[in-house]
């Protein structure tokens, strides 16, 4: 594999890990020219899955726009980046596990909040202001609301 950093073919691999769901290869890799390190992902290849948007129009699943929106939500928040990939992990895992050949760009969105609610609760709403497009304050203050009233009920259950 080609060094990101001098474009050598000379690297190694230093180590290789299995992700926490175990479908991805991760491998931590150096440049002997440079010296430079670099990690790869190894998943693989599955049949394409169309995503169908709010207008109709069809393009296909790409875990990369959703890492980007996972990572957009939780910019400045005391997420790790292996928490992130995990979790855009996990939403591609089950969007493939579906079988389905289209998946609506509603029910993507829907998974990540919910992994966002159980993770970091600012990110939650950040991701939900722009998902739900939020036009003004009002939009705010009811999801928070609901935060809320759902923690409330937890805590009556704990």
């Amino acid at each position: 594999m080609k060094c990101p950093f001098c474009n050598s073919e000379e690297t190694r691999v230093i180590d290789t890990r299995l992700t926490d769901d175990g479908h991805v290869v991760r491998r931590r890799r150096e440049c002997e020219h440079c010296g430079g390190r670099f990690t790869t992902y190894e998943r693989f290849e599955q049949k394409p899955i169309f995503v169908v948007k709010k207008g109709g129009q069809r393009e296909r699943f790409d875990r990369n726009k959703v890492l980007n929106g996972i990572l957009k939500a939780c910019e400045k928040r005391p997420v790790s980046i292996e928490e992130i990939e995990n979790m855009s992990s996990e939403i591609e895992q089950e969007v493939l596990r579906s079988g389905k050949a289209e998946i609506s760009s509603k029910e993507i969105g829907e998974m990540v909040m919910e992994k966002l609610k159980r993770k970091d609760r600012v990110a939650y709403v950040r991701f939900a202001s722009v998902y739900k497009e939020f036009r003004d304050l009002d939009h705010f203050m009811d999801i928070i609301r609901e935060l809320k009233d759902e923690l409330k009920k937890r805590d009556r259950r704990d």
